[in-house]
C-alpha cells in the first residue's frame, strides 16, 4: 500500500486543506469499477449488495407464494402436481426464511452499524465479502433446484425420515442440505463481523450504555447467529453423510433417531424468529423517538428486554416439538418458558407506545409502516401465547393456523419495519426523498392484503384444514375462506409491487433531500447522501446517546476534518479501536483493501457443493484442497505483510497500530468464531449424549474400539505444544522473540504427531459406520478433532514462516496470540471427546 505525499495533520488540528484530505481518503477507501468491482470489500458496498439480492430472492419467493394460494383458491384444483405443489411450498418457506429474511436485515446491518457507531467500515471486510459470495453461490444452488424439477419436497424444516433416502431418493434434499450450509457460513461470517466491529470499534468516547440502541439490537442479533446457526449446520452435515453415504444418525434401525433432526433444527430455528424480529425491533426504536420528536422512554429497560428475549430464544426450541411425544414435565416447562418470552416483548412495545404518547409524533411514511407493524405483531403475539398452551397447540398443531401465525410474528414482525427502514434510510442511500402518495397506497394496500390473507386462515386451521396439501374437497368448510384468502393474497402483491415501483422511481424522480431530512439523531446522518467509501473524514468524540440533536453542528466538523483521525499520509484504511465498555480509543486498526481472494475462496466452495452434489469426489476433495489453500493465502496478507501495514507509523498522539499489540479486534474474531465453533461442538454433544440414552436400538460395543493409550498420548503431544506455545506468547508480552521461528515449527511437529495418532486411533478402530449409529457418532468426533488439530498444525507452521519473513515478532507480537486460542479450543475440545467417547463408555457401559 502505497503512503500519500501529504503532511501528516497533528490531533484537533484543522487540515489546510480539507478537499485534499477527501480526495487522499477517496484514493485509498474507493471503490474500482469494471471487473475489478468483485473484489470490493466496502460496507457501504456489500450491504447493498446483501440487500439488493435479497429482495430478488424474496421476489421468487412471493411468486412461489402466488403458486401456492392459486392452488388452494378453489377446491380440486390440479394446474399443479403433488409432487410440484411439495417442491413449490417448501422452496417459498426455504427461500423466505433462509435466502431473504436474514441476509436482508445482515446486509442493512452491514450497510448501517459502521455509520451508526462513527465507524469507516466494518472490522474484517474480507469476511464480509466472502459472507456475500458465499450467499450468492448457495442461494442459486438452492433455487436452481427448482428450475430443475429436483427441488426439495420435504417441507422447509426437512425433518426426516422424510427428507431421508428411502423417501426423498432424489437429489431434492442434498440441494437443501447443501446449499442451505453454505448459506449458513455467509451468516455466521455476517454473525461474526458485526459482534466484534459492534464491542471493538466503536467511536471514542461512545461506551456501551452510550451505544445507539439499533446497535444493541444488532449485537444480540449477530451473537444468537454465532451461538444458534451451528447446530442446523451440525444436522445438515448428518443428514447429507447418511444419505450420501449411509450412516444411520436417523435412523432408529440402526441405533439413530429422527427426532434428533427436530432437536437439532429448532435449536436453530426457534431463536431464528428472534434473530429475525430482533433487528425490525431495532428499526422501530430507532424511528419512534425520531418521528416523536423526542429521547425513547426507558433505554435501560429496552437494553434489559433485548437481552433477555436473546436468552430465552435458546430456551423454547422444544415449544415446536408438543405432539412428538416428549414428558409432561418437559412440556409444561417448555410451555412456561414459551409465555414468558412475551414479558420483555411487552415491555418494548409498552417503551414504543409511551414514547409516542409524551412525544409529538409526525405521521410521516415510515411511520405509517411503524403502527401497521404495531397491530399485526401484537396479534401475532397473542396467537403466539395461544399456542404455547400445550393442549391447544395439540388441537392446531399443523394446521393453517400455525401458519397464519407465523406469518404474523415474521412478516408483522419483521417486513413491515423493514420497509419503514428503507422508507426513513432512502434519502441516505440516494439523497432523494420518497413519494408520500405511492408509499401510502403501497402501504394501504400491503396491510389490507396481508390482513385478508393471514387473518382468515386463522379460522381455515381452526375448521381443520391442515398445511402441505396441495388440494381439498368441496364441502369441507375451506372453499370461501380459501378464496378470501387467496384474493387477499394478490391484493398483498399488488401492494408490495407498489412500494417497489415507488423504491425504483424515486431513484430518477425523487426530490433531493436535504441534509438529515427527519432531524435524526444518530450519526449515519452525518454522513454524506449518498456516503462516501470511508464515511466519515474525522472521527469524533461521542458522549451522548443523540449526538445530532446535542450537536447539529457535528457533521460539518466532521466533513472539515476536525476530530480524531484525519490522516490520509500513510496510506491505510484505518479507524479506532475501542475499548469494548468505555469506548476509549486504544488502537488504530489498519484494514485490509480490495481482493480477489474471497471470491476465489468462495468458488472454490462452490465447486465443493457441485461435486457432493453430483457424487464427484474427487473433485470435492481437491476443491476443499483448494479453497484452504485460498484462505491461507488470504491470511498471509495480514500485520506487517507488505500489502498490509508494513509501516507501523502513526499520527502524533494517535495510538499504535492494533497489529502492533497484544489485543487487536482479530483476537476477538477469533474468539467469536471459536464461540460458533463450540455451538456446533456442543450440538455434537448433545447428538451423542440423546442417542445414548433415548434412541431404542441404540448399541454400545461391549469394548470401546478406540485406543485410549493412544489417544492419550496424542493428547499429551496437543497439550504439550499448546504449551510451548502459550510459553512464546508471555515471551512476546514482554518484547522477547528468540528462538520463536523454531518454537513455531517444533510446536507444529507436535500438532502433526497429535494429528498422526489420531488418524492412527481411527483407523486401527475399524467402525462399521454404515452399520451403527454409534460408530457413525465416533467418526464423526474423531474427524472433528483432526481437522481442527491439522489446522492449528499449519496454522502454526505459517507462523515461523511468517517469523522468517520478518512480519511476526516482538514489533508484530499479534498472530501468535490469536493461534494460541486455536490450540487452547483444540486442547479442550480433544480431551472432552476422548472422555465422552473413549472413556466414559468404559466407565459406565452401554
Amino acid at each position: 500500500m502505497t503512503p500519500i505525499n501529504r503532511d501528516v495533520t497533528p490531533p484537533g488540528d484543522v487540515p489546510e486543506d480539507p478537499q485534499g484530505l477527501h480526495n487522499d481518503l477517496h484514493e485509498i477507501w474507493g471503490n474500482p469499477r469494471g471487473l475489478k468491482a468483485l473484489t470490493i470489500v466496502n460496507h457501504t458496498t456489500l450491504g447493498l449488495r446483501f440487500m439488493v439480492t435479497g429482495m430478488v430472492f424474496f421476489l421468487f419467493g412471493g411468486m412461489l407464494a402466488m403458486l401456492v394460494r392459486a392452488q388452494l383458491s378453489l377446491p380440486g384444483q390440479g394446474f399443479m402436481t403433488p409432487d410440484i405443489y411439495n417442491q413449490v411450498t417448501t422452496m417459498h418457506g426455504t427461500v423466505m426464511m433462509f435466502l431473504f429474511a436474514i441476509p436482508v436485515l445482515e446486509g442493512l446491518a452491514i450497510y448501517m452499524i459502521p455509520k451508526m457507531i462513527g465507524a469507516r467500515d466494518l472490522v474484517c471486510p474480507r469476511l464480509t465479502s466472502l459472507g456475500y459470495w458465499c450467499y450468492l453461490f448457495g442461494g442459486i444452488i438452492v433455487t436452481f433446484s427448482l428450475v430443475l424439477e429436483m427441488a426439495p419436497d420435504s417441507g422447509w424444516f426437512m425433518y426426516t425420515p422424510l427428507s431421508s433416502s428411502e423417501y426423498s431418493p432424489g437429489l431434492g434434499s442434498d440441494f437443501w442440505l447443501l446449499g442451505i450450509t453454505f448459506v449458513e457460513i455467509s451468516a455466521l461470517s455476517a454473525g461474526v463481523e458485526l459482534v466484534v466491529s459492534i464491542l471493538r470499534t466503536r467511536t471514542q468516547g461512545m461506551a456501551l450504555h452510550k451505544m445507539p440502541l439499533f446497535a444493541w439490537y444488532i449485537l444480540a442479533m449477530a451473537l444468537m447467529i454465532v451461538v444458534g446457526f451451528p447446530p442446523l449446520i451440525l444436522g445438515s452435515i448428518l443428514l447429507e453423510l447418511e444419505r450420501a453415504v449411509g450412516m444411520p444418525f436417523f435412523d432408529v434401525a440402526g441405533g439413530g433417531d429422527p427426532i434428533l433432526w427436530q432437536h437439532l433444527f429448532w435449536l436453530f430455528g426457534h431463536p431464528e424468529v428472534y434473530i429475525i424480529f430482533l433487528p425490525a425491533a431495532g428499526i422501530v426504536s430507532t424511528l419512534i423517538p425520531v418521528f416523536a420528536g423526542r429521547p425513547i422512554v426507558g433505554y435501560g429497560w429496552v437494553v434489559f428486554a433485548i437481552l433477555v428475549t436473546g436468552f430465552i430464544s435458546f430456551g423454547l426450541w422444544v415449544h415446536h416439538m408438543f405432539t412428538v411425544g416428549i414428558p409432561q414435565l418437559a412440556q409444561a416447562f417448555f410451555s412456561a418458558a414459551s409465555m414468558l418470552v412475551a414479558v420483555p416483548t411487552a415491555i418494548q412495545v409498552f417503551v414504543w407506545l409511551a414514547t409516542l404518547w409524551l412525544g409529538k409524533p409526525k405521521m410521516k411514511l415510515p411511520m405509517l409502516w411503524i403502527v401497521g407493524f404495531l397491530v399485526i405483531f401484537v396479534c401475532g403475539g397473542l396467537t403466539g401465547v395461544m399456542l404455547a398452551l400445550v393442549p391447544f397447540n395439540w388441537q392446531v398443531h399443523d394446521t393453517h393456523f400455525v401458519v397464519a401465525h407465523m406469518h404474523y410474528v415474521l412478516v408483522g414482525g419483521m417486513f413491515f419495519p423493514l420497509i419503514a427502514g428503507l422508507y426513513y434510510w432512502l434519502p441516505l442511500f440516494s439523497g432523494r426523498m420518497p413519494s408520500e402518495a405511492l408509499g401510502k397506497w403501497g402501504f394501504w394496500l400491503t396491510f389490507i392484503g396481508f390482513n385478508t390473507t393471514f387473518l382468515i386462515m386463522h379460522w381455515t386451521g381452526l375448521k381443520g384444514m391442515p398445511r402441505r396439501v396441495y388440494a381439498y374437497d368441496t364441502g369441507m368448510g375451506w372453499d370461501v375462506f380459501n378464496l378470501i384468502s387467496s384474493v387477499g393474497g394478490f391484493i398483498l402483491s399488488v401492494g408490495i409491487a407498489m412500494v417497489l415501483l415507488d423504491i425504483a422511481l424515486h431513484f430518477r424522480f425523487g426530490k433531493p433531500a436535504k441534509h438529515n431530512p427527519w432531524n435524526a439523531d444518530t450519526l449515519e446522518w452525518a454522513n454524506t447522501m449518498p456516503p462516501s467509501a470511508y464515511n466519515f473524514v474525522s472521527l469524533p468524540n461521542v458522549d451522548t446517546r443523540h449526538p445530532l440533536w446535542d450537536d447539529p453542528d457535528l457533521p460539518r466538523t466532521m466533513m472539515e476534518g476536525k476530530h480524531g483521525l484525519a490522516v490520509a499520509s500513510h496510506g491505510r484504511r484505518e479507524m479506532w479501536g475501542s475499548d469494548p465498555l468505555t469506548g476509549k480509543v486504544r488502537e488504530t486498526v489498519h484494514l485490509p483493501g480490495n481482493s480477489w481472494w474471497p471470491l476465489f475462496a468462495a468458488m472454490a466452495l462452490a465447486v465443493v457443493c457441485l461435486s457432493l452434489l453430483t457424487k464427484f469426489y474427487p473433485l470435492a476433495g481437491f476443491a476443499v484442497v483448494v479453497a484452504g489453500v485460498f484462505l491461507l493465502r488470504w491470511s498471509w496478507e495480514n500485520g506487517a505483510h507488505p500489502k498490509a501495514a508494513p509501516d507501523a507509523k502513526v499520527n502524533r498522539g494517535d495510538p499504535p497500530l492494533h497489529s502492533r499489540t497484544m489485543d487487536g479486534p482479530g483476537l476477538w474474531a477469533m474468539s467469536v468464531t471459536l464461540l460458533a465453533n463450540g455451538s456446533f461442538f456442543l450440538a455434537y454433544l448433545f447428538g451423542w449424549f440423546y442417542l445414548w440414552t433415548v434412541s431404542p436400538e441404540w448399541r454400545m460395543p461391549e469394548s470401546s474400539p478406540l485406543s485410549l493409550v493412544w489417544l492419550i498420548v496424542a493428547g499429551l503431544a496437543l497439550t504439550v505444544g499448546a504449551g510451548l506455545l502459550e510459553k512464546h506468547v508471555r515471551g512476546l508480552r514482554q518484547q522477547r522473540d528468540v528462538g520463536l521461528a523454531v518454537g513455531m515449527y517444533c510446536i507444529s511437529a507436535l500438532g502433526a504427531l497429535q494429528v498422526t495418532l489420531t488418524l492412527w486411533v481411527l483407523l486401527a478402530a475399524d467402525l462399521a459406520v454404515t452399520e451403527t449409529t454409534h460408530d457413525a457418532v465416533v467418526m464423526v468426533g474423531l474427524v472433528y478433532v483432526l481437522l481442527h488439530g491439522g489446522l492449528g498444525a499449519v496454522l502454526t507452521l505459517l507462523q515461523g514462516l511468517r517469523v522468517g519473513y520478518g512480519y511476526v515478532g516482538a514489533h508484530v507480537p499479534f498472530e501468535p496470540m490469536v493461534v494460541a486460542q486455536w490450540w487452547r479450543y483444540n486442547v479442550v475440545t480433544f480431551w472432552v471427546i476422548v472422555g465422552a467417547l473413549a472413556v466414559l463408555p468404559r466407565v459406565i457401559g452401554g
